[in-house]
């Protein structure tokens, strides 16, 4: 299969194009760089000039393979509710173009927040509405795009998708805690983030791609939840930084944006995942051994 994917040089993205061609696949990678573009050659892939706002190059890309793989957001928090509307309009520019194909679309989300808080969130609960949680703009753009007959289907990603060198959302954490000089949690801390080693996740994307049905909602989740207080005094260790517990009130000028990320009880569950897919978790470091040994800049390492 030729593989279109979009987000080809990220953190998860090479690791999707090693396990693509790995099987046997062929890829063409989007860059909207040089740099992106080096990257991808040196990987051995077809590079493919375009981003997420170039809905043209999105449309020539998917047009061009058997099956697409989008995995490119933009990642400036800023513009959140902006870049998940970019992005439903990137998922159906491509889906226009697959409908008719028969060729498949693998888009990505977020596990997000369960109905109840703490609650254990599997991959059969429904999308809040956008208006609730932007991001979940991809999963109404990929039913949109399946009414159209396209076989498209969904991989959650956890906040905290971890290798030594980035950590997800934990990495925002490490950096504010090096500007603050102490690492933060809040109140009891006890509340909890689901994670995955990104070789791990990876392999789902692989997987949903050659074995995946149509608006399965897949779970890349290799630990239901970590406690941010566990968390935070990982970092903190890591940092040789003290920790504390911040208030509600305080949180919100410590964290800024991130507060109601921190804040945010959202274990999950891939439970479906790994029986739907034959996927399981391998023996990757966990997002704790991960913090334990992250690669820091030399001035803090």
């Amino acid at each position: 299969m030729r593989v279109f994917v979009t987000g080809a040089s990220g953190f998860i993205g090479s690791a999707v194009v090693k396990n693509l061609l790995a099987a046997g696949h062929q890829v063409l990678g989007m860059a909207r760089s040089d740099a992106s573009a080096q990257t991808l050659t040196d990987m051995g892939i077809q590079v493919h000039r375009g981003d997420v706002h170039d809905l043209e190059s999105l449309r020539k890309g998917a047009a061009l393979a058997d099956g697409v793989i989008h995995l490119a957001f933009v990642h400036d928090f800023t513009t959140y509710v902006e870049n998940c509307e970019t992005d439903r309009k990137a998922i159906e520019a491509m889906g226009a173009v697959l409908a008719g194909t028969g060729h498949p679309l693998l888009v990505t989300s977020g596990t997000g927040a369960p109905v109840t808080p703490g609650q254990l969130r599997g991959e059969n609960e429904p999308p809040a509405p956008s208006k609730v949680q932007p991001r979940m703009a991809t999963e109404e753009a990929a039913f949109a795009v399946s009414r159209l007959g396209v076989p498209v289907s969904v991989v959650r990603l956890p906040p905290s998708v971890h290798a030594r060198d980035r950590h997800g959302l934990v990495s925002q954490l490490f950096n504010l805690a090096r500007q603050k000089g102490f690492s933060a949690y809040i109140g009891d801390g006890l509340n909890r983030w689901p994670a995955v080693h990104r070789l791990d996740a990876a392999r789902v994307f692989h997987l949903a791609l050659e074995k995946g049905s149509p608006l399965f909602r897949y779970h890349a989740v290799g630990e239901e939840g970590i406690t941010l207080k566990d968390i935070a005094e990982a970092v903190g260790r890591r940092l040789n930084v003290p920790v504390t517990s911040l208030s509600p009130e305080e949180a919100v000028s410590h964290f800024t944006w991130m507060s109601s990320f921190v804040g945010a009880n959202i274990p999950a569950s891939s439970a479906l995942t790994q029986e739907h897919l034959g996927w399981h978790p391998e023996n990757q470091a966990s997002l704790l051994e991960d913090i334990a040994q992250a690669i820091l800049p030399p001035s803090v390492a």
